[in-house]
């Protein structure tokens, strides 16, 4: 299956990653972390990179609207 959505230019790597930054967006630290399986740093280490990127995009959407 990784090979046929390869040929379609579908990158797993990215299209994980993106996923992952979604879900600590939306969830605890502590659930992301059991969800797919990853160590609890990591899910924390995602969820403040998750954290910190809504408030850049917040504080440039206000400068952009001013």
């Amino acid at each position: 299956m990784g090979e046929r959505l390869r040929k379609l230019g579908i990158r797993l790597a990215e299209t994980r990653s993106t996923a992952l930054f979604q879900l600590a967006t939306e969830l605890p630290a502590a659930v992301l972390a059991r969800t797919p399986g990853i160590d609890i740093t990591v899910a924390v280490e995602w969820q403040r990179a998750a954290g910190d990127w809504g408030a850049y995009a917040a504080e440039v959407s206000r400068r952009n609207g001013s």
